[in-house]
């Protein structure tokens, strides 16, 4: 995987801020947000400086029972094509079934059924995306019962058996480890590093005992702490700040894209 750097969600909110804010090495963008026929005047102009442009789709359900939606991934494609995408990427999840739209990322049983159907919709979607593919770890509140892998090898084998790549959320292993109880430093020493396409960061708040990866808050420094055991273990092609709402100053974005930095810098 190429070398990324650091980068941050390009939203149409703070295009501008994006635009002239030194450092930033490539942004990502949701795919769903776009039109395939042009780009808004923020992203050309940073595609035309040859920083790039990574769409991140959050509506492909790839892990849904029902058949894929190839409609939603052929926009996909030409979204990559449009921006000359060097990588693509969706979630390990659902967000559809029986005809409903959860509006939101929903967990996965983690069965050999459920990884078997994802495994298909995955090399499904490989086939009419022409660009490389990687698939992200998601927050959760709860977890299906009768679980016959855990995350990690859950995400091992799916990797093995489509060789799609890994964006891993570092905020969402936070998040699962405070509402779950997991170990995020136990499932980073099980998940193929090697495999990495790059790193989210975002940050959250705690509601009534219940910790919510918002992307409205700043990133805490727990979460910055997950980033450095993931690079104490493989240092990131790229690590991505999320910001979804609430936005801050420029100079506040700024300062988070520095902390990301300090941390590579540590485990350099």
């Amino acid at each position: 995987m190429e070398d990324l750097g650091v980068g941050i969600g390009w939203r149409s909110e703070i295009d501008l801020s994006v635009e002239r804010m030194a450092g930033v090495d490539f942004v990502e963008v949701v795919a769903e947000n776009l039109h395939t026929d042009h780009l808004p005047e923020s992203l050309r102009v940073l595609r035309e400086r040859g920083v790039p442009v990574l769409p991140h789709a959050v509506s492909l359900s790839l892990g849904g029972a029902e058949p894929l939606d190839t409609q939603r991934v052929e926009h996909l494609a030409a979204v990559a094509r449009l921006v000359d995408a060097p990588l693509v990427s969706d979630h390990v999840c659902f967000v559809r079934a029986g005809g409903l739209d959860s509006g939101h990322l929903m967990p996965l049983p983690r069965t050999r059924e459920a990884l078997d159907v994802l495994v298909a919709n995955v090399k499904t979607a490989q086939s009419i995306v022409d660009t490389p593919f990687a698939l992200e770890n998601i927050a959760a509140l709860l977890e299906w019962p009768d679980a016959e892998l855990t995350e990690a090898r859950f995400l091992s084998e799916l990797v093995e058996r489509t060789d799609c790549l890994l964006l891993i959320d570092v905020a969402n292993l936070y998040a699962n480890a405070r509402n779950l109880g997991t170990d995020p430093a136990a499932m980073l020493d099980e998940l193929p590093l090697e495999r990495l396409a790059y790193v989210h960061v975002a940050g959250g708040v705690e509601v009534n005992g219940v910790y919510h990866d918002t992307h409205a808050h700043a990133v805490p420094q727990e979460v910055l702490d997950v980033l450095g055991e993931l690079c104490a273990r493989r240092r990131p092609p790229g690590v991505l700040l999320e910001r979804d709402d609430l936005y801050p100053t420029d100079a506040e974005l700024a300062g988070e894209l520095a902390s990301i930095r300090d941390v590579l810098a540590a485990h350099a």
